[in-house]
């Protein structure tokens, strides 16, 4: 069933993001996780969305400061995040990336993002494409079954509940989702978002500990 996702997710790429580009999709515990990390969408900084990459093609692969976060909430072990801080981006290969999934499925972790569109930059999308890909976002969490959903950001969380959400008012605070899926709106922990990187540390060790 995630092979059709998969494709469906490559035939939208055209559609909404750049089509030089591949998307990206998913990666980690694929069955039941206890977390799973829902961020906005992938750029061209992921090497992965190059035509030539043969591996997988998982959010944030030759990225860096992200995996901070990652290893301060238990996502990946010591020794993976220490090979990772000392390579460049572009230094990824396919079997690397294969052996930090293979970490993260490990640690019951789940990473996506809403749309799965590559674009060259980091640019914001209205809320119409992420809308796009809604449903998609809901099959995939109904084959996925996570214990809990971590929504980064106003905009991924406002879709997603389909309410207008705040996090900064909302933090720790619990969403049910389709009946069925315990939600979280944490604040984005990257780019114009970074200096709420501990915040989000904290709020993410909270839910894991509840």
């Amino acid at each position: 069933m995630l092979e059709e996702l998969i494709k469906e997710y490559n035939n939208m790429q055209n559609k909404y993001g750049d089509p030089s580009l591949n998307s990206i999709n998913f990666g980690g515990c694929l069955k039941n996780p206890d977390i799973c990390l829902v961020f906005v969408n992938p750029t061209a900084r992921n090497i992965t969305a190059k035509k030539e990459w043969t591996g997988i093609r998982s959010p944030w692969i030759g990225a860096k400061n992200v995996w901070s976060l990652f290893h301060n909430i238990g996502m990946i072990d010591d020794e993976i995040y220490t090979r990772i801080r000392s390579i460049k981006g572009k230094e990824w290969t396919p079997d690397f990336a294969k052996e930090v999934y293979e970490n993260v499925a490990r640690n019951k972790f789940y990473v996506t993002n809403l749309a799965k569109c590559t674009q060259i930059d980091a640019r914001s999308l209205p809320d119409s494409i992420y809308k796009k890909y809604l449903a998609l976002f809901f099959k995939e969490l109904e084959i996925i079954n996570p214990k809990k959903v971590i929504l980064f950001g106003n905009q991924v969380s406002s879709i997603v509940l389909q309410q207008k959400i705040s996090v900064s008012s909302v933090r720790k605070k619990e969403f049910l989702l389709n009946n069925k899926f315990r939600c979280y709106a944490v604040y984005y922990p990257v780019g114009n978002g970074s200096f709420n990187m501990d915040k989000a540390i904290e709020d993410i060790l909270y839910i894991k500990s509840i």
